[in-house]
């Protein structure tokens, strides 16, 4: 069995002082005394303390390098995010290193072990699909890393973070397809582990009830976000001896995939189903009938995100969750009544 690495913790326990000080003190930090960083640094030297990559290095010099995770880098959703923290960062002299975790948790924790070997001065980071654990996160944390979140989120109570109030988002889509003459809509979410899943399901049954719908636990569908997934449960909901007369999904990708199974089954859209999308994907505009959508503000999470990374370098305690505001647009997929 080998042995185990010697942490910033254990020096920091055989001094009587914090983890955080004992970082400080490797940096040769100007806050901590001389006297303390020639023993904090003796003791590493001593014990043979090598630091991992997540606690990087002795010799760690600033890069003025942001990393940036997002789960893709094709969709306009994020691309426009990254524009949005590109611009921030650049205005503060920064640059940014970009990484995707294509929706997978292990190639996310890669993508935070390669971007610190490559000493980044810290993230902002979109978790991935998959991500249920974090402790790749939790170590940055401990590190006095900067980290910041956006979208999808964990860790809150000490990572700052950018969001929207999915909450509201829904309660609009609700209202708006009730007024339409909807009145059985399905909800196809994501993942339950994830923030936008569980934020979404409280919108959508608090829409329910503000509209005066009755909710059906048979028209919730949680899926994987794979179009393949958004079919299959297509197939299920149309298979209900009630079926929905409305559907909506976690974002536009998977709502494509069900306008796509709809039109080969030759059901009219929105006559006979009305359908909804989440972020406002560039090709929803593009796709017939156009897609009503929830539209993010994506350039100004972008800033956002940028601006809260500056203030957790300032300020390691720092932390404030930032929650910003949607705009449904309305287009024909889910417009019975109103002409465009």
């Amino acid at each position: 069995m080998s042995k185990r690495r010697l942490s910033l913790k254990d020096l920091a326990k055989e001094l009587n002082i914090s983890i955080s000080t004992v970082s400080r003190a490797l940096k040769n930090h100007p806050d901590i005394s001389v006297e303390l960083t020639r023993r904090v640094q003796e003791l590493a030297l001593e014990k043979n303390y090598t630091p991992n990559p997540l606690a990087m290095g002795l010799l760690r010099q600033e890069t003025r390098m942001i990393g940036v995770i997002v789960p893709d880098l094709v969709t306009h959703f994020y691309s426009s995010i990254i524009s949005g923290i590109e611009e921030y960062a650049k205005s503060q002299g920064y640059f940014i290193l970009l990484a995707s975790s294509d929706e997978n948790l292990q190639k996310e924790i890669e993508s935070v072990s390669n971007l610190l070997k490559a000493r980044v001065d810290g993230m902002i980071v979109c978790l991935s699909k998959e991500t249920d654990r974090f402790e790749h996160f939790k170590q940055l944390v401990e590190n006095e890393i900067p980290l910041v979140f956006f979208d999808r989120v964990c860790l809150t109570e000490s990572v700052p973070s950018v969001v929207v109030d999915n909450r509201h988002a829904v309660e609009q889509i609700i209202f708006h397809l009730q007024e339409q003459g909807f009145k059985r809509i399905a909800f196809i979410s994501g993942p339950s582990h994830l923030n936008i899943s569980s934020e979404r399901i409280e919108g959508y049954y608090s829409g329910l009830t503000k509209s005066g719908l009755s909710s059906d636990p048979d028209l919730l569908r949680s899926c994987n976000m794979h179009p393949d997934e958004a079919v299959r449960i297509t197939d299920e909901l149309l298979s209900l001896s009630d079926p929905p007369d409305a559907i909506f999904g976690i974002n536009d990708l998977m709502i494509f995939a069900v306008m796509k199974e709809l039109r080969q089954r030759g059901i009219s859209i929105p006559s006979e189903i009305g359908v909804v999308g989440f972020a406002d994907d560039f090709h929803a505009t593009f796709v017939t009938p156009q897609l009503t959508s929830v539209m993010h503000p994506t350039r100004k999470i972008g800033i956002k995100a940028a601006e809260l990374f500056f203030m957790k370098m300032a300020n390691s305690g720092y932390n404030e969750k930032v929650v910003l505001q949607t705009q449904l647009v309305i287009r024909e997929s889910s417009s019975r009544k109103k002409k465009l």
